[in-house]
């Protein structure tokens, strides 16, 4: 759905503050690392200078007050996961996350392993999976695109998403 919704009428914009919100959401998202095993190499790629995050408004914070996206790349083990959690908490609404990586999506090559998480999955909610192992940095761009339109999505009263 267009931002811009109405006939074209030269000086007039016709919209709702709703799309207007979404769409400054889902253009300067602010993401916490939580880099844990080798999809963090990748991820820090994807953040350089080839691929390069910040075309697409997305600027890395170093505190969860001041993110409102956790990029989850790596295994969680049974200790990280009251961390992961507690992060999760303390970030403001709207949040999103994404899980980066077989470990991080269904825990991996770990799977089944007596100290570690089963998929972030059951420590947080997580709106965009990226399977991968490790994924590419392609890929995670296409992650946070699905991610913008699914920000930019209409949200209808009283229905999760």
């Amino acid at each position: 759905m267009d931002l811009i919704h109405a006939p074209f009428v030269p000086g007039v914009i016709q919209t709702t503050v709703d799309q207007v919100i979404n769409w400054s959401r889902k253009s300067s998202l602010w993401y916490m690392l939580y880099g844990i095993a080798c999809c963090s190499i990748e991820m820090m790629a994807t953040g350089a200078s080839r691929y390069d995050f910040d075309r697409f408004g997305l600027i890395y914070r170093g505190s969860p007050r001041q993110s409102d996206l956790m990029l989850v790349t790596g295994n969680v083990n049974l200790k990280m996961a009251k961390v992961l959690k507690q992060l999760y908490d303390q970030m403001a609404e709207p949040k999103w996350v994404i899980a980066v990586g077989s470990c991080a999506v269904s825990g991996g090559p770990f799977r089944g392993s007596y100290n570690m998480v089963d998929g972030v999955d059951q420590v947080v909610p997580v709106d965009v999976y990226l399977p991968g192992c490790p994924p590419r940095p392609e890929a995670l761009l296409d992650a946070v695109l699905k991610l913008q339109r699914k920000i930019m999505r209409p949200q209808r009263q009283g229905v999760a998403s």
